[in-house]
């Protein structure tokens, strides 16, 4: 009898052990959070490997509370539609160009101004910095995790440009404030995102892009150009964003957001090295190709830096039509970059 009883008391223990994990498991499981990530750079490049990473370590970090489920090539939102996309929840997550809605992000367009920058992290701490700075209320409709700038957006063309003249008549792939850059220089701004550039170079549509170097590996542009010129005193970036729908963000635990926040912070400093990482391999790749890459002499450069300065006074006179501290946000960005070289 005595046997009896505690076989019974050993199968109700493990039937209770087992219930007991078994709720643990359900209870884990309805804790987990998929997030949708959107990003329009192709699987293979750089800044989605570098994005799924910061994913994984978001997985990895909160315990697998939050899993993120990549979306690159722009299959889940357009490039010019992930801001909205993120904004209407289509995507819980999304990393694009500020440029690519134009005129959404008005104060943050100093960043793309032709300041001269030199490299991909100086670009990158710079935006962050600007944005702790001055907290622009356009990003008020999401929840920004970092930004970053890529290095030098400098010529690259199928005709050799030694001169300010050699881009006369020329169409010239670009985006955003990018277009005026061009322009003053000029030659002609063609619109476009970097998904539409390889074809309409190949078909002649354009007869060079401005970009950073990277881009003529991770979009294979060195297949379809023979010339970089590096201008890189009259050099712009583009701002990116990495933005999560809010209410998304507003329902995660907060230690959760607090984890999320301590990882986006360690990943500006990674994206800024490894976009510098990136341009090194494309300055390789297209010199592999048998292009040649340009250095502007001293003069030439300090030339192409003067002709761009009255799109510097442009968007100071815009931000102040539109009540906006421009003036202040330019000051800001020149100073910093003097500091910070």
């Amino acid at each position: 009898m005595c046997v009896k009883i505690k076989l019974f008391c050993v199968l109700m223990l493990v039937l209770i052990l087992c219930f007991s994990l078994q709720s643990g498991v359900a209870e884990v499981c309805a804790k987990t959070t998929e997030l949708n990530y959107s990003i329009f750079f192709p699987a293979t490049h750089g800044h989605t490997l570098l994005a799924t990473e910061w994913a994984k370590e978001v997985e990895k970090r909160t315990n697998g509370a939050v899993k993120i489920n990549m979306f690159p090539g722009a299959t889940l939102t357009p490039a010019d539609q992930t801001y909205d996309g993120v904004v209407k929840g289509i995507a819980d997550i999304g990393m694009s160009c500020l440029s690519y809605t134009k005129g959404r992000f008005p104060l943050s367009e100093v960043i793309d101004l032709p300041l001269g920058y030199k490299s991909g992290i100086q670009a990158t701490r710079l935006t962050n910095a600007f944005y702790q700075k001055f907290n622009p209320k356009e990003f008020s409709d999401v929840k920004i995790l970092y930004l970053y700038g890529h290095g030098p957006g400098i010529f690259h063309t199928k005709k050799p440009v030694k001169v300010m003249e050699d881009l006369k008549g020329m169409k010239i792939r670009t985006t955003g404030t990018s277009a005026k850059v061009v322009s003053a220089l000029g030659a002609t701004p063609v619109a476009m995102p970097q998904n539409d550039a390889y074809d309409a170079l190949q078909k002649g549509v354009v007869d060079g892009l401005v970009s950073p170097i990277e881009t003529l590996k991770g979009w294979k542009y060195a297949e379809v150009i023979k010339s970089t010129t590096q201008n890189f005193d009259s050099a712009y970036t583009t701002g990116f964003f990495v933005a999560m729908n809010k209410k998304k963000w507003d329902a995660l635990p907060k230690d959760v957001q607090k984890t999320i926040e301590k990882i986006s912070e360690e990943w500006i400093d990674k994206t800024g090295t490894a976009t510098d990482e990136m341009d090194k391999a494309g300055e390789e790749f297209t010199l592999q190709q048998g292009n040649q890459v340009i250095p502007l002499s001293k003069e030439e450069n300090e030339r192409w830096a003067k002709m761009v300065k009255p799109v510097l006074e442009e968007y100071v006179a815009n931000m102040k039509e539109k009540g906006l501290p421009g003036g202040e946000a330019l000051q800001f960005s020149i100073e910093w970059l003097s500091k910070n070289p």
